[in-house]
C-alpha cells in the first residue's frame, strides 16, 4: 500500500480510535441516559419495572473479565448453545415476516420445552424491508433445522422465549436498557418497519459475535465448516440490517425515533451488559461517517464468549441462568451468564 493510499484510510482509522475514546469516557461518566438506564432496566428484565429501590447504575469494572464456557464443554454443547439462539432469532423473524412461528416438528428435543410469548406480523410499509424480513426468516428457520440434524438425538428443545412487544416484555426491557423508552413504556418491534429493524439489530450483531468466538471451540472439520457458514449468513444479515437502518436514519434525521442515535444507544447498552471492554459499535462513527461493519482497526470483527452473550440476552450483568428473552433459561449445559 502506498503512502497516498494510507492517507485515504487514515481518517477512517482515526474515527474508529476516537469513537472508542468517546465510548470509554461515556461509560466512565455513567450519568448519560443510556448507561444509567441500562443498569436500571436490569430489574425491568426480571419483570419488576417499578421497584426503584433496587436500581443502581452499572459501574465499569477496572479489570475486564473474559468468562468462557466450561473447558469440558463438548462440540455438541456448543452447537446446542447456538441452537438456542437460533430458536430465538427464527421465532422473531418468522412471526414478524409471516405472523406464525416455527412448526412443532422443529421444536422438540432434550431439556424443558417452552412456549413463545408474543410475536406478530409486521405491517411493512417498505417492500424492501418486507423482502429482507422474509428472506432472513427463511434462513433462520433453515439454521434451526440444520443444527438439529447436525446435533442429532441430543439436540435441545426450544426453551421458553419472550419476543413480546408489551410493556413487560423482553424487547421493552432491552429498549429501556438503551434509553429508547421510559419506565413502564413499551417498545413494540412489530409496530413499524423501523421498530422491526431495531429489534433485528439487537439480535444480529450479538449472533455474529457469538459464532465468531465459538469457532475456537470447534475442531471437527464438518462442524467448523457449518459454524463458519452460519456465521457468514448471520454477518450478511447483520450488515443488511445495519445498512438499512443507516439509510433510513440519514433520510429522516429529525424523525421522532432517530435510528442512528437509537443504534448507538443499543450498542452502548450491550457494552454495559457484557463487561468492561469497549467493543460494540453503532452504525455511525464519530464525525458522522458510516460504520456499517463493526470491526477493530485491523478490519476484524470481534467475538463474545457464551457467558457474555447470555448477559445480553438475559439482560443482566450478574451471573444468572435465566431472564430477558429466555425467561426460563436455555436448554443444554451452557446456560449461565457472567458477573461483569
Amino acid at each position: 500500500m502506498t503512502m497516498i493510499e494510507d492517507d485515504k484510510f487514515a481518517p477512517v482509522l482515526d474515527a474508529i480510535a476516537e469513537r472508542q475514546r468517546e465510548r470509554r469516557r461515556f461509560l466512565k461518566v455513567a450519568g448519560g441516559a443510556s448507561a444509567a438506564i441500562a443498569g436500571a432496566s436490569l430489574l425491568a428484565a426480571c419483570g419488576d419495572d417499578d421497584d426503584d429501590d433496587n436500581i443502581s447504575a452499572p459501574a465499569p469494572t477496572p479489570t475486564p473479565t473474559s468468562p468462557t464456557p466450561s473447558p469440558t464443554a463438548s462440540e455438541g454443547d456448543v452447537l446446542n448453545f447456538a441452537l438456542n439462539l437460533e430458536y430465538l432469532e427464527a421465532q422473531f423473524y418468522s412471526y414478524a415476516a409471516t405472523g406464525a412461528g416455527l412448526p412443532a416438528a422443529l421444536l422438540s428435543g432434550t431439556g424443558t420445552a417452552g412456549q413463545v410469548t408474543g410475536g406478530q406480523q409486521v405491517q411493512f410499509r417498505d417492500p424492501l424491508v418486507r423482502q429482507y424480513a422474509l428472506e432472513i426468516a427463511a434462513d433462520e428457520r433453515a439454521h434451526v433445522a440444520f443444527l438439529r440434524r447436525a446435533i442429532g438425538n441430543t439436540a435441545v428443545a426450544q426453551p421458553a422465549i419472550d419476543i413480546s412487544g408489551s410493556a413487560t416484555g423482553a424487547f421493552s426491557a432491552a429498549a429501556r436498557a438503551a434509553g429508547l423508552v421510559g419506565a413502564g413504556q413499551a417498545f413494540d418491534p412489530y409496530a413499524s418497519d423501523e421498530a422491526f429493524l431495531l429489534g433485528a439489530y439487537i439480535f444480529e450483531d450479538v449472533g455474529v459475535t457469538a459464532y465468531k468466538r465459538a469457532s475456537i471451540l470447534i475442531n471437527t472439520p464438518a462442524f467448523l465448516e457449518a459454524a463458519a457458514g452460519i456465521l457468514a449468513a448471520e454477518a450478511y444479515h447483520a450488515g443488511l440490517v445495519r445498512t438499512v437502518l443507516y439509510q433510513k436514519g440519514i433520510a429522516a434525521p429529525n424523525a421522532a425515533l432517530n435510528l442512528i442515535a437509537a443504534s448507538e444507544s443499543i450498542s452502548t447498552a450491550r457494552d454495559s451488559l457484557d463487561g468492561a471492554d469497549d467493543r460494540d459499535q453503532g452504525i455511525q462513527a464519530v464525525g458522522g461517517a458510516a460504520n456499517l461493519v463493526p470491526t477493530d482497526p485491523n478490519g476484524i470483527a470481534f467475538g463474545r464468549d457464551a457467558a457474555q452473550v447470555l448477559n445480553i440476552v438475559y439482560l443482566n450483568r450478574a451471573s444468572v441462568s435465566s431472564g430477558g428473552f429466555f425467561p426460563s433459561g436455555l436448554n443444554g449445559t451452557i446456560r449461565t451468564s457472567a458477573a461483569s
